[in-house]
């Protein structure tokens, strides 16, 4: 039987991909919305949503094509995403 923590991981790699996959939908609708010309997520909050799952905002990003025009998008989601790819190895090699 493992520490807490290892019982939790697979619980958190749930939430975290839910998450991602929200993100995902939340790009796609604001570009369906954008080709409507109708109401818009603020980009404000479309890059807060990033900072939560920037895999699911890259990947809808490139799906969608989809604020790739935007510099702050453009550099902001990546390196997001290279800061979670960071944490998720040092927590997956209890490297704190």
């Amino acid at each position: 039987m493992g520490t807490m923590s290892d019982q939790l991981i697979p619980y958190l790699e749930v939430v975290y991909g839910l998450v991602n996959v929200g993100i995902f939908i939340l790009y796609g609708y604001d570009k369906m919305q954008a080709r409507r010309e109708q109401w818009r997520i603020s980009e404000k909050n479309l890059l807060i949503g990033s900072v939560f799952g920037p895999f699911g905002a890259f990947l809808a990003m490139q799906i969608f094509r989809h604020k790739t025009q935007k510099m702050k998008f453009s550099l902001l989601v990546p390196a997001i995403m290279i800061i979670h790819v960071i944490l998720i190895t040092m927590l997956l090699t209890k490297g704190w």
